[in-house]
């Protein structure tokens, strides 16, 4: 149901054309509505996800500075994940870091403790990712149990990664600490 108590009424085309997955269908209707007709003749080499990324850019585009031969040359070249990495790059101008999903258990006992650590981290630093949140927790345990001496360099690792996820001022402020110690 949307807003107002009205119900959204799907189209029988897309249910009919493809019904084990209405997100497919549209998908490639977007790529249908946003992508130049010398685009749509290739999308067969390319395949439709990478087709899907480059109706990303040239609605963002909005058909203006598409160039739609470049792209398609780089959709044909890299991989699915490294393509989808230089549409993100072009449209927001920054390089993504690569990603992997990892899966571990917990047992329901384990989950409370968890997400209350993610949580608590995620007040301490300035970026809400769990992926991030983890991270900080990890690097803090690896460098309280690096507290012995015995791998310096494993605290000195953790303690620049610590660092990073200070915000600016307090980067500034441990930076001015430091050098009044080390005088």
């Amino acid at each position: 149901m949307l807003a107002h108590g009205k119900v959204r009424v799907i189209p029988r085309f897309p249910r009919k054309a493809f019904p084990e997955s209405r997100r497919k269908a549209y998908y490639l209707r977007s790529i249908h509505e946003h992508l130049p007709p010398e685009v749509k003749r290739e999308l067969t080499q390319v395949g439709w996800t990478k087709g899907l990324e480059l109706a990303k850019l040239a609605r963002a585009k909005e058909g203006h500075d598409f160039d739609c031969a470049t792209w398609l040359h780089k959709a044909r070249a890299l991989t699915k994940e490294e393509f989808r990495r230089e549409v993100e790059k072009e449209l927001t101008g920054k390089d993504s870091e690569r990603w992997e999903i990892i899966y571990f258990k917990l047992y329901k006992s384990q989950i409370p403790v968890v997400e209350q650590a993610i949580e608590t981290a995620a007040l301490i630093g300035s970026e809400k990712s769990r992926g991030y949140c983890l991270e900080m927790i990890c690097a803090d345990f690896i460098a309280g149990a690096s507290l012995d001496g015995t791998r310096p360099d494993v605290l000195l690792n953790t303690l620049s990664t610590l660092f990073r996820f200070l915000p600016g001022e307090q980067q500034q402020a441990f930076a001015v600490m430091l050098n009044a110690r080390a005088q």
